[in-house]
């Protein structure tokens, strides 16, 4: 659910790991170290906006409000009780950063992601027309919803002449932020 859900698609993917060689400090497993200080602070202003009663967990009702505010009334009880039962227990912000970093830290490299746009690219040019990648997403496999494609173009606009930077997007999938041009 938190995979598909829209509070993950603002947010930067984790920064790889580092291991702390130190005397000492061995392998660490806080969850903090996966994420730069800025990557932490969206997070925690994306967790307060989801935390609606300001009480430090995200409930269901929190759930239930932010997505309405959003406007996506009308969600199933079923749907926001699956997205709690993810968590191993209340999702305070620990927990909330711990459930995205699972979530993200599955991503590809970038340039196995990079392989998989370039076939759709024999020519070589860095980018694929927007139609075409459009109609990939809405008909194949995992299909994009109208909202999902309508958000990944506010992200990744096309350009004049309808042709998507897959490198620039690649990036953000593994770097979590746009390439300074």
């Amino acid at each position: 659910m938190w995979s598909s859900s829209p509070f993950l698609s603002p947010l930067q993917a984790p920064k790889k790991a580092k291991r702390r060689q130190a005397a000492g400090e061995g392998g660490s497993s806080n969850v903090f170290s996966m994420f730069e200080q800025s990557q932490i602070q969206e997070y925690k202003e994306a967790f307060t906006i989801i935390d609606q009663n300001r009480d430090g967990i995200i409930s269901k009702d929190d759930l239930r409000d932010v997505l309405a505010s959003m406007g996506q009334l009308n969600v199933k009880n079923e749907e926001l009780e699956a997205m709690i039962k993810e968590a191993s227990g209340p999702i305070n912000f620990t927990v909330f950063l711990t459930m995205f970093g699972e979530k993200l830290k599955g991503a590809d490299p970038e340039d196995v992601i990079l392989s998989a746009f370039k076939v759709l690219d024999p020519e070589g040019t860095g980018s694929i027309k927007k139609e075409f990648l459009e109609e990939l997403l809405t008909t194949q496999c995992d299909r994009f919803t109208k909202d999902e494609i309508k958000n990944m173009w506010a992200a990744f606009p096309p350009d004049v002449a309808g042709n998507v930077d897959y490198k620039n997007i690649c990036y953000v999938i593994t770097h979590g932020e746009e390439k300074e041009e």
